[in-house]
């Protein structure tokens, strides 16, 4: 029988799996796009971006645990990212 404890260390193991998985998207996708891109649209700088997120990776792979402070604000900044600088760039690529 599953207790409280059980169901919420899957729960935050889940949750800390699909933190991770954000953070690796967001930085991953953030090397694909050029310089120039991020000056087009206006948002801060590709190294910026790559540091921030990559930076946020790295917290959350060594510290552990989606509640830190810290983790909180890489997350905010991951989903900032994904909501805010990906469509702005993905807006300037012709396909």
């Amino acid at each position: 029988m599953l207790t409280v404890f059980q169901a919420e260390s899957i729960f935050m193991l889940i949750v800390e799996l699909v933190l991770i998985a954000v953070k690796i998207f967001a930085f991953v996708n953030s090397l694909m796009y050029s310089s120039e891109s991020y000056a087009a649209a206006n948002k801060l700088t590709k190294p910026a971006w790559t540091i921030i997120l990559g930076l946020g990776l790295v917290v959350q792979l060594v510290i552990g645990g989606p509640l830190g402070f810290i983790n909180i604000a890489f997350t905010i900044a991951a989903f900032v990212y994904l909501a805010d600088v990906r469509p702005a760039l993905a807006s300037l690529t012709r396909r």
